[in-house]
């Protein structure tokens, strides 16, 4: 008891020294040739260990060399002493060669002053070189470890091949291992092979292939956090209580991997119910779960919103459209609001933004970025009537780089040689088939003007029209 309590009053006085003005610590530092206490068992200030001395080499160290504060640098000096460390400017060194500022560095050493120590040869610098054979940059991975202050340097500490291998040897690409490794940096301290594998071996168990999973993991890593037993075996079964079979189970899951997670208690059973009160059949209900699940795994609150405002639109609760509606309305009220805006931007009506919806509810499941760079081209380089836009939803769906832009560069390609008339549709061209596109406009035209071929597969700049198309 006596120890403990000598030992905070000395480390509370250290404390009250630092904070000292300087005429005074000469005053204070007589003290330390004597004894605080006038019992036998009391020790002097001066056999306190160096390391916790405001001028000790390890504090003085930790403050000029890793920018920590002088309370801090005393805190950490604790823990390690500049006697102990073979090189400690070398593991400075190597992480400021990884893209680590002294922000990032004064953070890690600050809350793990013990990485000082690592043994740089055989863990710190193979562990380094190992995140960037991932193709993880200097940058993101300075972000990774300044966003993880408490867990990245357990990690680099470990044993990280032994992970890397594991993800390596169930067919993940380094893509994705990376992607895990951002998103995810704590599965360097699991034991790959006594908790990821059974995840792995029931994933299998349900009909996934190794590609399928790696899919699944690097999409939606917060799985591996959660238990086998507890979450994801328990969900599965229920999962299966509803669809049937397994079959439709692994569709769900394919649709959405997020379900896995979810609480089908408290969320995804009551929406279901929510659904069938207002007249939806059941066979339609189910079909949300390979529609895309998302919006199923909302809070009742925000569905019933949902559910209520599609109806108010006069979507038939007996069609299809009414649960892809509700399945393209799954986002935040704010989300939608702001693609609401993001339309009406280019020139399009309120009116106009929910007609087009209700003809393609899809026209507002893309993303915001999207709906900026797609309407922008049509508008902008196009000239496209936004009206027209609103009556010809289906467009915003197409992707710019690999359908519109290849097929506007082959007209414009056709035009320029005379080989087409200038009255062509843009719409009939953009909306028809592939295989009828390449029928019509490409083959049939390739031996003429062999560049057709190139310009269809985006190898040609898109520069614009010479005169306006048809619309």
């Amino acid at each position: 008891m006596n120890k403990l309590y000598f030992s905070q009053t000395n480390q509370m006085l250290r404390l009250i020294y630092i904070k000292l003005p300087k005429q005074l610590k000469h005053k204070a530092s007589s003290l330390t040739h004597g004894h605080f206490f006038s019992t036998s068992s009391a020790k002097p200030i001066a056999e306190l260990p160096n390391s916790n001395d405001p001028q000790s080499p390890t504090v003085s160290f930790l403050q000029n060399s890793c920018g920590l504060s002088l309370e801090s640098a005393i805190s950490a000096s604790q823990k390690l002493n500049i006697e102990n460390l073979k090189n400690p400017n070398s593991v400075l060194g190597l992480l400021r060669t990884h893209g680590l500022t002294q922000t990032h560095i004064r953070n890690l050493i600050s809350s793990r002053p013990r990485l000082l120590l690592a043994d740089l040869d055989n863990t710190l610098k193979p562990n380094m070189e190992l995140f960037e054979s991932l193709g993880i940059s200097s940058t993101s991975l300075a972000k990774m470890l300044s966003n993880n202050p408490h867990v990245l340097p357990r990690v680099l500490e470990s044993d990280a091949y032994t992970v890397v291998e594991f993800f390596r040897a169930h067919g993940f690409r380094n893509e994705q291992i990376s992607t895990l490794t951002m998103k995810r940096p704590t599965l360097y301290l699991l034991n790959p092979h006594k908790i990821l594998k059974p995840k792995f071996e029931f994933f299998k168990s349900l009909g996934l292939s190794g590609p399928e999973i790696a899919k699944l993991l690097s999409t939606q890593p917060t799985i591996l956090a959660r238990s086998l037993e507890k979450q994801i075996i328990p969900c599965v079964q229920e999962l299966r209580q509803i669809l049937g079979t397994d079959e439709n189970v692994l569709k769900a899951i394919k649709a959405g991997y997020g379900i896995i997670e979810v609480n089908v208690e408290k969320v995804l059973k009551p929406n279901m119910s929510m659904l069938i009160s207002r007249g939806v059949p059941q066979s339609l209900a189910l079909k949300l779960f390979f529609l895309g699940p998302k919006s199923l795994l909302m809070t009742t609150c925000r569905f019933s919103e949902i559910v209520s405002e599609v109806m108010k639109l006069g979507f038939d609760p007996n069609k299809l459209q009414f649960v892809i509606a509700i399945r393209s309305m799954a986002m935040s009220k704010t989300l939608w609001e702001q693609k609401v805006e993001t339309y009406r931007s280019f020139g399009l009506s309120k009116v106009e933004i929910y007609s087009a919806f209700k003809r393609k509810p899809l026209f507002m499941a893309v993303s915001e970025k999207k709906i900026k760079k797609s309407m922008g081209f049509f508008v902008n380089k196009l000239k496209i009537k936004p009206s027209l836009i609103s009556k010809n939803p289906i467009l915003i769906r197409f992707s710019l780089e690999k359908r519109i832009i290849p097929r506007c560069s082959v007209l414009q390609l056709l035009i320029s040689k005379r080989l087409i008339k200038e009255d062509t549709s843009i719409f009939q061209a953009v909306i028809m088939s592939e295989n009828k596109f390449v029928e019509k406009l490409v083959s049939k035209y390739q031996n003429e003007v062999p560049d057709v071929v190139m310009a269809h597969q985006g190898k040609i700049e898109f520069q614009g029209f010479p005169i306006d198309l048809k619309q």
